[in-house]
């Protein structure tokens, strides 16, 4: 004789295993070069008017694979993206912000 369970047990069961929690490990630190953004050594360049080059140059310096300069009222996405350097500028082209994310 076959036994089967309802739909609903199967279900339940699923969406039980899906909650289930994995042990912290912690994140683990970023190794230099692993393209992990480090926005601290960067924050020089606040208040200084941004050019192509410079952009570049802090992008490097912080170790970041990513870059995004953004201008004021300028839609971004709201994702986090450790790899990335966020430049923020205001309508003259002055670095108001260094951030990773």
């Amino acid at each position: 004789m076959t036994r089967t369970l309802p739909l609903s047990a199967l279900l339940a069961a699923a969406l039980l295993a899906g909650c289930a929690s994995s042990p912290d490990k912690g994140e683990p630190a970023a190794a230099k070069g692993d393209g992990r953004c480090n926005a601290e050594p960067v924050q020089h360049l606040v208040d200084k008017r941004i050019t192509t080059e410079m952009a570049e140059e802090a992008r490097a310096e912080a170790g970041a694979e990513l870059l995004r300069v953004t201008q004021p009222n300028q839609p971004v996405t709201m994702d986090y993206n450790p790899r990335r350097l966020n430049i923020d500028i205001d309508e003259d082209d002055t670095i108001i912000r260094l951030s990773c994310g």
